[in-house]
């Protein structure tokens, strides 16, 4: 039989175990609430470990780090960009509220129970939830950027004394598209927020075409020409002009059209004349006489050619009419080159009736600069585009194969003084070059033609003329410089 004593020390102890379990249990469920009150350890939301801090400590410490300015780098310079700027926000409602939803995935009492064991699951990391406006940031690159830091680059000018020109200055650009993306990235890292931008470099322009227009004066005046010089030049990229004329270092006044003799330049309305009349692809023949028309410049193969293919008596009249056709009012032929030839009409022109300059031009055949580079306009975007005024004035007559042919048979014209002593070898030029003497004495020079190069094609047309006598050595060679500086304008070294 136990004792009243022993039952009681055993009571006593047993509600003291009780007690010491209820209040353990207690305390547990105390530190197992703080703990649901805060974010589990290891969890991270938008890249930020928040393991420990409840949603107000959360929210602060990642507006902290995402409204941190983005640093951009363009070259040397820092940019410092704040978020708000381009409409950068974070979504930290939806953020913690994922949050929230993880952290209490599990009941209570099935994560207090977890808890007490020490069973803990790996928290999944809540991705950054983000928004900015591309459009604002576009604007933000190229107006506060673009406008403060973007360098132009310079245009090449000519140097003086030569017929070369300076290099240009190559520019910087920010790219704004391939800017965009490294921006963005860097808006939503939490450790990469540094951003060189994208620049591209920016080519100089050509020279402008008042640079060039002074540049050939100068070259004229510095060669001490006293004769009258007549020059037209075409970009036909950007069908950009140069006309003008010259005087003994000065300008010709009211208009540029002055009338010259076309001398055997004249052959290029007749190879245009004839293609009109001929159908497709000349016969050996007709083939022949414009091959030796271009290469040897012969007049009897040119009387040949026009009595053959365009009429007997009226082909140089048919000839001008054609080039009436085309608007060109300047051009004309009046009669056959053999000697003796009668004059078929007499051909007053705009160009011929001025009274200001003179030229003595032939009344057998005359033309402008700017006729004939209009007229090798027109030939050019027939071969090039199948365009331009021969197929339209000529309908069906005259196609784009016919326009290469002629094309063809004008580069097979060499001639290594005039425009092509100005152009590097190999550079295709389709040309007609002509001259008038008398009694052995040259008073003009002439030279029309397409160039073809790298930097741009160009119609180029050239006359000299003086009264007295023109030395064909230094005139020949102005004609040269005049063609190289005209070709150093297309074809700039790189800077």
């Amino acid at each position: 039989m136990r004792s009243r004593g022993s039952f009681s020390l055993l009571r006593w102890i047993s509600i003291f175990l009780i007690l010491f379990a209820v209040i353990l249990a207690t305390i547990q469920v105390a530190s197992y609430s703080r703990t649901r009150a805060v974010f589990p350890p290891g969890m991270k939301i938008a890249q930020i470990h928040v393991g420990g801090l409840d949603r107000q400590a959360t929210a602060q410490r990642l507006l902290e780090v995402y409204t941190l300015p983005v640093e951009l780098h363009y070259n040397e310079n820092i940019i410092h960009l704040d978020p708000s700027v381009v409409g950068f926000e974070i979504d930290l409602e939806s953020m913690l509220a994922a949050a929230d939803l993880e952290r209490t995935r599990a009941s209570f009492w099935v994560g207090f129970w977890d808890y007490l064991w020490g069973r803990r699951a790996e928290p999944s990391d809540i991705p950054l939830r983000s928004s900015f406006s591309e459009a604002r940031l576009h604007a933000y690159l190229a107006e506060e950027i673009a406008s403060r830091y973007d360098q132009p680059p310079t245009a090449p000018i000519p140097v003086a004394g030569s017929l070369d020109f300076q290099p240009g200055a190559l520019g910087t650009a920010v790219d704004v598209e391939r800017s965009t993306l490294p921006i963005d990235g860097a808006l939503r890292s939490t450790t990469s927020r540094v951003v060189s931008l994208h620049l591209e470099r920016t080519l100089p322009p050509r020279p402008s075409r008042e640079n060039l227009e002074i540049l050939l004066k100068q070259t004229i005046d510095l060669a001490e020409f006293e004769g009258i010089a007549g020059l037209y030049m075409m970009d036909l990229q950007t069908n950009q002009e140069i006309h003008f004329a010259r005087q003994g270092g000065a300008e010709i006044p009211v208009h540029p059209d002055v009338a010259f003799t076309t001398a055997s330049i004249i052959k290029i309305p007749i190879l245009i004349s004839t293609y009109r009349q001929i159908d497709g692809t000349p016969d050996i023949e007709t083939a022949n006489l414009i091959e030796k028309m271009i290469i040897e410049s012969g007049n009897e193969t040119a009387d040949w050619l026009m009595q053959r293919e365009i009429d007997a008596v009226r082909a140089p009249l048919l000839i001008t009419e054609d080039l009436q056709a085309l608007g060109l009012e300047n051009t004309f032929l009046a009669g056959h080159f053999y000697l003796g030839a009668p004059v078929l009409d007499i051909f007053q022109t705009p160009a011929n009736l001025r009274t200001d300059v003179y030229t003595n031009p032939d009344i057998y055949n005359q033309t402008t600069p700017s006729d004939l580079g209009m007229l090798l306009e027109d030939l050019y975007l027939c071969a090039e585009t199948g365009g331009g005024s021969l197929p339209a004035v000529f309908g069906g007559e005259i196609d784009q194969e016919e326009c290469k042919s002629m094309v063809t048979y004008l580069t097979l014209n060499k001639m290594p003084s005039l425009l092509e002593a100005g152009i590097p070898e190999g550079t295709q030029i389709a040309h007609k070059h002509g001259w008038v003497t008398n009694d052995g004495i040259i008073n003009l020079i002439g030279d029309a033609g397409l160039i073809y190069t790298i930097g741009g094609d160009y119609v180029l047309v050239i006359f000299l003329y003086h009264p007295v006598q023109l030395i064909w050595d230094p005139s020949s060679a102005l004609v040269g410089q005049l063609s190289r500086a005209v070709y150093n304008y297309f074809n700039l070294p790189n800077p």
